[in-house]
């Protein structure tokens, strides 16, 4: 057994850790100590010499360097990282699985006299307010620290101690009882728009404390015949043995789902079941699930509460976050819905493994579009690691890439969402490559195509419409490209005319003014242009559903 002490700096991870260590005649791994041998120099040198990146590239591999947990009941490791070393989600990764993680949680007010007396120099903290500069870092770092055990530090350091080693004793009876672990958190959050949670094999367990938050009495599964196979049975079963009533109602599967008899149908049975306007419906599966799951638990009995627990890649990223719930009507995709918010929103990543690669491909299109909204990194990852995503390999699942994918582009949804709930102004970003794409879907009749598919011509499109409009430069718009053609998406002709997806594109959500407002890729973020050329828009749409290459002429 490992344990990882993690919190902000002065809450004691060193010397909590040594007490500990010397208790159990256990390792104690001080991992700045341990970049500082590697590097031959003291932090605030590296800082100076290599900057916070240079810094935090030798903290990964020296996290790196820890290799696999010792998965035995004795205690043989406790592991302190620096501050910030688990805002790196590959970081957390590495340091949380398989490890009894432990936050040192201690006020800012303490902390900050503690930093003022201290003889040890804070690179993050240098130069600053100590009592403000450990209120911007606990703010930035709590959903990362809301990951671990939660353990008050301001106490006589051997209480703190005997804290951190009755969870060692837990744990280290749940393993003698041969229970099996309740998987790996990786975040934890409470924001405006639900609880949001993120692990690998948390479902059952983050589902049922979700539950508890909102006081339910009994759980009411709401989920579709293929996650209800792989997925939903089982955590009806982790709820049961959990000590919840479960219920469960099955819509259609897919797209199909999306209709108001559907609808009609979910909330007769829920009468037939006295659900009452206190209780929470469960939604288990995939986008087109999420959302009319949501839109039911938005109108039934003018709302009642619901947790999402998405199941697909598409569904985790983006479709269960923001509260955005409809259905399609022959004219258009989620013409009827509501904003209704859920109460909780639960992201295992296990559950991608066994998708079909087509699904995880199809939705890592959401993920480019969240990389072009602003953040780099995800753009890295998605350019080395989206094809072993894609394709669900195991390398991509062990080292943590997927995980990456997910948390990145589900928080930057979180954050846009946060700032903007009801679409007023910034949300409407998050409709980069949306607009193509739901008209091609409309076109199809929502058939053989998936969501992240349609997107991704979307995408294409954008870019093209951005550098013919001056707002997109050649380089990015290239760089766009080259990702989904590596991401083998939006690549084939449709045999889709042209006049049935301009049609529908006339009938678009985002039209303004009676202008349809594309949004368009800059340099590091988007733009919004409400005076496309109606001839540009035919233009681009024709080679990007002819599969023709950018440059190319039509």
């Amino acid at each position: 057994m490992e344990v990882v002490l993690v919190g902000l700096p002065g809450s004691g991870k060193t010397a909590i850790g040594r007490r500990l260590a010397a208790r159990h005649g256990a390792l104690f791994v001080d991992l700045d100590a341990t970049i500082e041998d590697a590097a031959r120099a003291r932090i605030p040198q590296i800082f100076e010499e290599e900057g916070e990146a240079g810094f935090r590239r030798r903290e990964r591999a020296a996290v790196e360097a820890l290799g696999p947990p010792d998965g035995g009941r004795d205690l043989r490791r406790v592991i302190a990282p620096g501050g910030g070393a688990i805002v790196d989600p590959r970081n957390r990764w590495r340091l949380f699985r398989g490890r009894l993680p432990v936050f040192l949680d201690v006020r800012p007010e303490v902390l900050a006299q503690r930093l003022r007396r201290s003889p040890n120099v804070r690179p993050l903290v240098v130069g600053r307010d100590p009592l403000r500069a450990i209120r911007d870092l606990a703010a930035a770092r709590a959903r990362f620290y809301g990951a671990a055990a939660r353990i008050r530090g301001v106490a006589e350091p051997n209480a703190v101690v005997d804290a951190v080693d009755a969870l060692v004793a837990a744990a280290r009876k749940r393993s003698g009882e041969g229970r099996q672990r309740a998987g790996t958190a990786l975040l934890r959050a409470a924001t405006p728009i639900g609880q949001i949670a993120l692990g690998s094999g948390i479902a059952a367990g983050a589902t049922g404390e979700a539950l508890r938050d909102v006081g339910a009495r009994r759980a009411i599964l709401v989920s579709e015949p293929g996650a209800w196979e792989h997925i939903g049975a089982d955590l009806a079963k982790g709820l049961e043995a959990d000590g919840w009533p479960v219920e469960s109602v099955l819509l259609p599967q897919g797209e199909a789902a999306k209709r108001l008899s559907v609808v009609e149908d979910a909330a007769r049975e829920l009468a037939r079941r006295r659900v009452e306007r206190g209780e929470t419906l469960v939604a288990v599966g995939g986008g087109a699930l999420t959302d009319t799951a949501g839109f039911i638990a938005a109108t039934y009995l003018r709302g009642i509460a619901v947790i999402h627990v998405p199941t697909t890649l598409a569904g985790q990223l983006d479709a269960a976050i923001g509260g955005k719930t409809a259905v399609d009507l022959p004219e258009g995709k989620n013409l009827v819905g509501a904003f209704h918010q859920p109460a909780a929103v639960i992201i295992d990543v296990e559950h991608l493994r066994t998708l079909p690669d087509r699904q995880r491909r199809a939705a890592l299109a959401e993920a480019v579009k969240m990389g072009v909204l602003g953040d780099e990194r995800l753009l890295e990852v998605l350019e080395s690691d989206g094809p072993g995503s894609a394709a669900g390999s195991p390398e991509a699942f062990e080292s943590g890439a997927v995980a990456e994918v997910v948390e990145r582009a589900a928080w930057a949804k979180v954050e846009v969402v946060t700032r903007d709930e009801r679409e007023a102004g910034e949300r409407i970003t998050l409709n980069l490559g949306h607009s193509l794409g739901h008209a091609i879907e409309a076109a199809a009749g929502f058939k053989g195509l998936l969501h992240g598919e349609a997107v991704a011509y979307g995408l294409r499109a954008a870019a093209r419409i951005g550098l013919a409009r001056e707002v997109t430069p050649s380089d990015r718009g290239a760089r766009i490209e080259a990702l989904l053609d590596r991401l083998e998406l939006a690549r084939a002709p449709l045999d889709l005319p042209i006049e049935a997806v301009l049609d529908t594109l006339a009938a678009d959500k985002k039209h303004e003014g009676g202008r349809l407002r594309w949004v368009l890729p800059t340099s590091d973020a988007v733009t919004i242009d409400s005076d496309v050329p109606d001839a540009l828009v035919r233009e681009v749409a024709t080679s990007v559903m002819a599969g023709t290459p950018a440059g190319v002429a039509g």
